[in-house]
């Protein structure tokens, strides 16, 4: 029993110190190291419990009357101390909040926060021979007399391959609600099915519906300056969404604010320093092989299209950046340098939030459990 429980000891530390020091991005041990220090992080306190639970019962077996259950039961007391200060990580992140939005610390909160109504899975366009849906939740009560709400668009990450709106965002979506905004989560068509950039298109389509049904919602159909927000996660070009497309409406081409989480901002500055993450993104979302001629210094006009680097420029919305400082998936030193680079030339407020311990995302697993 004392080998057994020390193998059981050794394989729950192995998880606890990849969250708190995820492996290198090598492609052979990132898809593992991922998951693993994700699910660890976000469910830190089922891993303490399990691991509570199996040293008990180890010990109620006489374990450390053998030398292996011994340093077993050292190996999980080590595990334990290591998640504790994940989770007390994550009840600091309030303060990490607040220090991001310091300068938002004069704004009024809102008189009173609403009941909220979901209305699922709206029609908003058909492409690629499949209807495209979103979800909106807005407050039951009407607004005062002649005033609108503002408005909130979600869209969910997935890197263009993966995803669903129904999975991200619905804890920011239920805040803002309650708060008296009116938000859609919307979805669009995933490679290898649709080739870059039908993403985007099908966005532009959603905010050109939600523009002309705002009034349906009780929403601001022109959306004001200050009652525009778009929100999104992962490495979704979020930011390019308001790239001109000819067959799309004028009006659409400026966002007003923009708020991105975990996002691979600068993914064009990275992937060509790995050959086979290059091929595998070119297969699937821009449908061809990739050749010399397709490398970032070879092609820069190709890659600056899909490269929100290219996009920063003083006439940038309001941006606020969310982002774990051990994400593997979308290094958090681009987002720095994103960051960073906006700054230096926006006009515009430029909010960047770096949460302490945090993966890829990190708001998949709401803490109040699934929203309705």
């Amino acid at each position: 029993m004392g080998w057994l429980y020390l193998i059981v000891s050794i394989n729950g530390a192995a998880y606890t110190v990849n969250a708190r020091r995820p492996m290198s991005r090598s492609r052979y041990s990132l898809g593992w190291s991922f998951f693993a220090s994700w699910v660890t992080i976000e469910l830190a306190p089922f891993h303490i419990i399990w691991q509570v639970i199996a040293t008990a019962v180890f010990v109620r077996k006489g374990v450390l009357r053998s030398s292996p259950g011994r340093l077993g039961f050292a190996i999980s007391m080590a595990s334990l101390v290591g998640l504790l200060v994940t989770v007390r990580q994550a009840f600091a992140s309030r303060h990490e909040v607040r220090e991001a939005l310091r300068g938002l610390r004069d704004q009024p909160l809102p008189a009173k926060y609403h009941e909220v109504r979901w209305e699922r899975h709206i029609v908003f366009a058909r492409a690629g021979g499949r209807n495209l849906t979103m979800d909106v939740v807005r407050p039951v009560d009407p607004p005062a007399p002649g005033a609108r709400r503002p408005v909130m668009v979600q869209v969910h990450g997935g890197g263009w391959v993966l995803g669903f709106k129904q999975h991200q965002g619905q804890l920011l979506m239920l805040e803002m609600a309650r708060a008296g905004w009116v938000c859609a989560n919307v979805d669009y068509r995933l490679s290898p099915a649709a080739t870059f950039p039908d993403h985007l298109v099908d966005v532009k389509r959603a905010i050109a519906w939600i523009r002309e049904n705002a009034g349906a919602f009780r929403g601001r159909p022109r959306l004001r300056r200050r009652h525009r927000w778009l929100g999104g996660r992962s490495p979704d070009r979020i930011d390019r969404a308001d790239a001109e497309r000819p067959h799309l409406p004028d009006r659409l081409r400026r966002r007003r604010h923009l708020g991105a989480g975990s996002g691979a901002v600068l993914r064009r500055l990275r992937l060509h320093r790995s050959p086979g993450n290059v091929a595998a993104r070119h297969r699937r979302v821009v449908h061809r092989p990739v050749g010399d001629e397709d490398r970032p210094e070879e092609d820069p006009e190709g890659w600056a299209a899909a490269s929100p680097i290219d996009c920063v420029n003083a006439d940038a919305p309001p941006m606020m950046i969310v982002h774990g400082d051990l994400d593997l998936l979308a290094p958090v030193e681009d987002a720095r340098l994103f960051v960073e680079r906006l700054q230096d030339v926006s006009r515009a407020p430029v909010y960047y939030l770096e949460l302490t311990g945090a993966q890829h995302a990190f708001e998949v697993f709401p803490p109040s459990g699934p929203t309705p």
